[in-house]
């Protein structure tokens, strides 16, 4: 590197643009932010050492990672997430305020970190003391702050306001701003792989370099600390629109005593506590503190700008394997996980958030009812898949708040719930994707979930005395439910000897030309990454739970419990912390088995929320549910995180896997988070808190029988039993022509509107039709006066 120092003299730092950059990894051990909605910058903490710092919302990442690389000039450098050992701690209770040693393993010295918010201000603190335990050593150490913006077209540059150094990075619109309570005494910005001070420093311990600027690449800040005689200092990064208010937050962050921010950060978050009547710390094996850490967990992960907005993770999963093609990661809201965050708060009994989150889930609905399957935190759709659990989810969380007396404020979701339940009797009951976002077909979850936002969607019709929509909606379900076990158990499995008959995960069909009577005994599934052409009555999962949890199927059920002893026998793991399950067989979704991160093919591990899950049919099953909550207590990380994924494996000789911790996945996640507080709050209620009551008293308690069968253009029977009613769903007004005696004689009939749904419909009793008979009809669409152009039939069996 000798030969590139003279370099020094030119301000502009050389290679251009730098190596292809990558996200940070997604293993974090803490995400922070201030409580109060003035602050629009989020951080994580992962390895010792910030990772991303968000702004100005929390689907926007700025950083990869912010650390020190500590020197004596002589004999070694050190970077803090690789060579030194970490430790996280909480010093205040229920806050989100981190203390992170991290200790030169021969005990010579360690560097300590107090890293908050600025309680009103977009801008990062980092309080730090350096503590010199090898007297040969002091005096001689010194710390470069490192930080590293993310993507690919940043610029830099240092920069001075009015004595005061400062190190400056754009892109876009955003700038980042850092400075350094008792100031910087050298500065460099180089592009990374080639000129940035990591390389500078590794070479001979010594920084040579001092380039002044660094245009459109992947850059990195260096600046070596101007260490007080006691190691103490505070580093500030501040993230703003322009420049100028940028700095001027950061100096006016610094001018204010640390101690001060620090209690103004802890008092915001201290605010928010749990409420007494809601503390559950009985209920837990931990006394409480994986439970109050985890609201807050939730809680971080709110937008301050589109409030009631929340992102999966703050994280991506794999991240370090990441380029900035794949910028969305779980920086982007699902209705269903935000959903199960915002129930869990309530069970925590936080109202304010799910009420946002349903107004937000209302203000992005689609006119047709529909929701995106993700999105941006200012609602601009990512991905493009159509999950109706999604759409049934927040009716789901509409009712929860109706049920919380007065949550919902002067807000009222009847017309957001209708369109979702319109959408779902007009689009059902085949998903285009199950909750894994995998593949389409009849799905046990997706059908539980959407059968239970039905039950809420009429009891709101009947609140309002539209007893003809309620009993619409509930024949609709009632037919879903009466078809449970025709779509998806199969009587021929092969996985466990003497139990042919349980649920299976999906039962496969092409939501856009979808089999009415496809068969679980003889369909195949294509498992995604890369797990082959399957039986599906041979690939099997946990996902029919849901039907138990929410009220649809009582956990006493036989096909239940032999899918439960199946599932048990496939996909159960004892792990050192209490027992996981994957999410499937031949699942490909997950860290390979060399321990190297998936990368479109690997090996699916446990997920906490399965746990979890499990958790809360054992509750059902008038079982205890305390070995699942402590098993997952037992999952977090030592930041109490709980991840995406867990290695099931034997541990891994180089260490990198270890046999019940995280994976390269997703964490924290929210998911799982929420899934843990719900089945806390459970056990408190004895029963499960995500329980719909109306639906367990109909389909488990008293069993309505269902005596219509559906008929629609997304799912066209072609046969039913004699006796039931057939229903013709309809989206527009029309005349339905049909016979019963092969077109010698027809018959006319006008549908007829559903006010409250908008929907049309015509009903045809076939009590009288024999065996073997069948209905023929087409279809004249009244407004447009146009003809569907084909027949159908259904045979009467």
């Amino acid at each position: 590197m000798s030969d590139l120092i003279d370099q020094n003299h030119d301000s502009v730092a050389f290679g251009a643009p730098g190596i292809e950059p990558r996200w940070t990894s997604s293993a974090k051990d803490g995400i922070g932010t201030s409580y109060h909605t003035s602050c629009r910058l989020w951080f994580t903490l992962g390895h010792g050492i910030i990772n991303e710092i968000y702004y100005p919302r929390v689907d926007q990442p700025n950083t990869r990672d912010f650390q020190f690389l500590i020197t004596d000039g002589e004999t070694f450098c050190h970077e803090e997430k690789r060579d030194l050992d970490h430790l996280v701690e909480y010093p205040e209770r229920d806050c989100l305020l981190y203390r992170l040693t991290n200790s030169d393993p021969n005990g010579r010295y360690r560097v300590v970190k107090q890293v908050l918010a600025d309680p009103h201000r977009s801008v990062l603190l980092v309080h730090t003391r350096l503590e010199v335990l090898d007297e040969s050593l002091r005096g001689k150490l010194r710390l470069y702050a490192l930080i590293a913006p993310e993507g690919a077209e940043n610029s830099g540059r240092c920069c001075e306001i009015g004595g005061t150094a400062l190190m400056h990075a754009q892109r876009g619109d955003v700038h980042l701003v850092t400075a350094c309570s008792s100031g910087f005494t050298q500065r460099s910005v180089g592009y990374v792989g080639a000129s940035d001070g990591w390389r500078d420093l590794m070479d001979n311990f010594k920084m040579d370099w001092a380039f002044r600027t660094a245009e459109k690449g992947n850059i990195a800040l260096t600046a070596e600390i101007d260490l007080p005689d006691n190691g103490e200092f505070t580093i500030a990064v501040a993230c703003g629109g322009s420049y100028q208010t940028t700095v001027a937050k950061l100096l006016q962050s610094l001018a204010e005593p640390v101690e001060m921010h620090r209690q103004g950060y802890v008092r915001q978050w201290q605010r928010a506590v749990v409420n007494p009547k809601f503390d559950f710390s009985g209920h837990t094996s931990d006394g409480g503190g994986m439970y109050r850490l985890s609201r807050c967990v939730l809680l971080a992960h709110e937008d301050k700008l589109f409030q009631g907005a929340m992102v999966a993770s703050m994280s991506i999963p794999w991240g370090d394997t990441k380029s900035d093609n794949d910028r969305g990661g779980y920086h982007l809201v699902w209705t269903r996980d935000l959903v199960q965050s915002a129930t869990a708060l309530l069970a925590t009994g936080q109202t304010g958030t799910p009420l946002r989150a349903l107004i937000w889930l209302a203000a992005i609905q689609r006119p047709d009812g529909s929701f995106p399957q993700n999105c941006w935190i200012d609602g601009r759709a990512y991905w493009t898949g159509l999950q109706l659990d999604e759409i049934a989810a927040p009716i789901l969380l509409a009712w929860r708040l109706l049920q919380h007396g007065g949550s919902l404020n002067l807000f009222h979701p009847r017309v957001t719930m209708v369109r979702a339940a319109a959408f779902l009797i007009q689009q059902g009951p085949v998903t285009g994707q199950d909750r894994w976002e995998e593949n389409a077909g009849y799905s046990p979850s997706t059908l539980a979930t959407v059968i239970a936002a039905l039950v809420c969607a009429a009891e709101l019709a009947r609140e309002h005395s539209q007893e003809k929509s309620a009993d619409f909606i509930l024949t609709y379900a009632d037919w879903l439910a009466a078809h449970l076990e025709d779509w998806t158990v199969t009587t021929q499995g092969e996985l466990v000897e003497g139990l042919p008959r349980h649920y299976i995960r999906i039962n496969p069909t092409d939501c856009n030309a979808p089999d009415p009577h496809a068969d679980p005994n003889t369909t195949t599934l294509q498992v995604a990454n890369g797990g082959g052409l399957r039986p599906a009555r041979n690939v099997v999962g946990g996902d029919f739970i849901q039907l138990v949890r929410l009220g649809i199927r009582s956990a006493d059920d036989p096909v239940v419990r032999d899918s439960i002893a199946v599932i048990d026998h496939v996909l159960k793991h004892d792990l050192p912390q209490g027992p996981g399950w994957r999410r499937y067989n031949h699942d490909g979704y997950g860290q390979k088995d060399d321990g190297s991160a998936f990368d479109g093919t690997g090996v699916g591990r446990c997920w906490p929320i399965l746990t979890g899950e499990r958790g809360h049919y054992e509750l059902a099953a008038g079982r205890d549910p305390m070995p699942f909550i402590a098993a997952l207590e037992k999952f977090a990380n030592h930041g109490g995180m709980l991840s995406e994924q867990l290695w099931d494996a034997d541990d891994l000789v180089d260490g990198c896997m270890k046999r019940g911790y995280p994976t390269g996945a997703a964490m924290p996640l929210c998911w799982s988070h929420a899934e843990y507080i719900a089945l806390v709050r459970s056990r408190h209620d004895g029963v499960c808190f995500d329980r719909i009551e109306p639906a367990y008293q109909r389909y488990v308690a008293n069993p309505a029988k269902s005596h219509h069968e559906i008929w629609s253009l997304n799912h066209p029977l072609r046969q039913m039993a004699s006796g039931k009613i057939l229903r013709i769903i309809l989206a527009a007004e029309a005349t339905i022509v049909w016979s019963n005696d092969d077109w010698a004689h027809t018959n006319r009939v006008d549908t007829l509107h559903e006010n409250g749904l908008d929907l049309w419909f015509a009903d045809f009793p076939t009590s009288k039709e024999s065996a073997g008979s069948a209905i023929l009809f087409t279809i004249l669409w009244k407004r447009d006066q146009r003809w569907e152009g084909r027949n159908w039939q259904v045979s009467i069996l």
